[in-house]
Protein backbone atom coordinates (compact mmCIF):
# COMPACT_ATOMS: atom_id res chain seq x y z
CA UNK A 1 0.00 0.00 0.00
CA UNK A 2 1.26 3.57 -0.97
CA UNK A 3 1.51 5.54 1.89
CA UNK A 4 -1.02 8.20 1.98
CA UNK A 5 1.15 11.60 2.37
CA UNK A 6 3.16 10.02 -1.17
CA UNK A 7 -0.35 9.90 -3.07
CA UNK A 8 -1.10 12.94 -2.52
CA UNK A 9 2.37 14.77 -3.02
CA UNK A 10 2.10 12.94 -6.41
CA UNK A 11 -1.19 14.00 -7.05
CA UNK A 12 -0.24 17.44 -6.94
CA UNK A 13 2.87 17.39 -8.75
CA UNK A 14 0.92 15.52 -11.44
CA UNK A 15 -1.51 19.17 -11.63
CA UNK A 16 1.15 21.54 -10.87
CA UNK A 17 3.43 20.06 -14.07
CA UNK A 18 0.83 20.75 -16.62
CA UNK A 19 -0.61 24.15 -15.17
CA UNK A 20 3.79 25.49 -15.04
CA UNK A 21 3.90 24.24 -18.78
CA UNK A 22 0.88 26.63 -19.42
CA UNK A 23 2.18 29.74 -17.94
CA UNK A 24 5.63 29.30 -19.75
CA UNK A 25 3.80 28.46 -23.20
CA UNK A 26 1.71 32.10 -22.81
CA UNK A 27 4.77 34.72 -21.42
CA UNK A 28 6.81 33.19 -24.79
CA UNK A 29 3.86 33.59 -26.71
CA UNK A 30 2.94 37.34 -25.21
CA UNK A 31 6.54 38.30 -26.08
CA UNK A 32 5.60 39.51 -29.82
CA UNK A 33 3.02 41.21 -28.59
CA UNK A 34 4.29 43.38 -26.19
CA UNK A 35 6.62 44.82 -29.27
CA UNK A 36 4.00 45.53 -31.76
CA UNK A 37 1.21 46.34 -31.49
CA UNK A 38 -2.01 44.67 -32.67
CA UNK A 39 -3.22 47.29 -34.71
CA UNK A 40 -2.15 49.67 -36.24
CA UNK A 41 -4.54 51.92 -38.78
CA UNK A 42 -3.87 54.27 -41.78
CA UNK A 43 -5.41 56.71 -44.29
CA UNK A 44 -5.27 56.64 -47.32
CA UNK A 45 -7.20 58.77 -49.96
CA UNK A 46 -9.85 59.54 -47.47
CA UNK A 47 -10.44 56.21 -46.37
CA UNK A 48 -9.38 55.03 -42.57
CA UNK A 49 -8.31 51.04 -42.50
CA UNK A 50 -6.88 49.08 -40.07
CA UNK A 51 -4.55 46.78 -40.29
CA UNK A 52 -3.89 43.75 -37.79
CA UNK A 53 -1.12 41.62 -36.07
CA UNK A 54 -0.56 38.63 -38.54
CA UNK A 55 2.68 37.19 -38.53
CA UNK A 56 6.48 37.74 -36.88
CA UNK A 57 8.73 36.48 -38.94
CA UNK A 58 12.64 34.94 -37.49
CA UNK A 59 14.34 38.01 -38.78
CA UNK A 60 11.98 40.23 -36.47
CA UNK A 61 9.68 41.61 -39.29
CA UNK A 62 5.97 41.88 -38.49
CA UNK A 63 3.26 41.61 -41.22
CA UNK A 64 -0.05 43.95 -40.69
CA UNK A 65 -2.94 42.66 -42.86
CA UNK A 66 -6.22 44.40 -43.30
CA UNK A 67 -9.51 42.48 -44.39
CA UNK A 68 -8.93 44.43 -47.91
CA UNK A 69 -6.22 41.96 -48.09
CA UNK A 70 -3.97 45.14 -48.66
CA UNK A 71 -0.31 44.55 -45.99
CA UNK A 72 2.81 46.22 -44.87
CA UNK A 73 5.44 45.19 -42.93
CA UNK A 74 7.64 46.85 -40.11
CA UNK A 75 10.62 46.06 -37.75
CA UNK A 76 10.94 47.18 -34.16
CA UNK A 77 14.14 49.49 -35.53
CA UNK A 78 12.76 50.31 -38.83
CA UNK A 79 10.16 51.91 -40.50
CA UNK A 80 6.28 50.79 -42.60
CA UNK A 81 6.35 49.60 -46.17
CA UNK A 82 3.71 48.55 -48.32
CA UNK A 83 3.22 44.82 -49.25
CA UNK A 84 2.42 44.70 -52.99
CA UNK A 85 0.74 47.77 -54.56
CA UNK A 86 3.09 50.73 -54.15
CA UNK A 87 0.40 52.56 -52.26
CA UNK A 88 0.86 56.06 -50.51
CA UNK A 89 -0.89 56.39 -46.91
CA UNK A 90 -0.34 58.20 -43.27
CA UNK A 91 1.35 55.16 -41.89
CA UNK A 92 4.19 54.57 -45.03
CA UNK A 93 7.36 55.57 -43.89
CA UNK A 94 6.61 55.72 -39.92
CA UNK A 95 8.59 53.99 -37.02
CA UNK A 96 6.57 51.73 -34.30
CA UNK A 97 6.87 54.89 -31.87
CA UNK A 98 6.14 57.39 -34.46
CA UNK A 99 2.66 55.34 -34.88
CA UNK A 100 2.14 55.09 -31.25
CA UNK A 101 2.99 58.52 -30.62
CA UNK A 102 0.25 59.11 -33.60
CA UNK A 103 -2.14 57.28 -32.11
CA UNK A 104 -2.32 55.35 -35.21
CA UNK A 105 -0.87 52.21 -33.18
CA UNK A 106 -3.14 49.96 -30.72
CA UNK A 107 -1.61 47.77 -28.60
CA UNK A 108 -3.27 45.02 -26.71
CA UNK A 109 -4.25 45.39 -22.99
CA UNK A 110 -4.10 42.43 -20.34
Amino acid sequence: MINPFIRVLSIATACILPLAGISVSRAQSAEPFEKFPMVITCEYKGLHQAFYFTRLDADGVATYINPSKLAGTISVGGTAKALGEPIGGSCLGKTLKELRASGQARDLKP
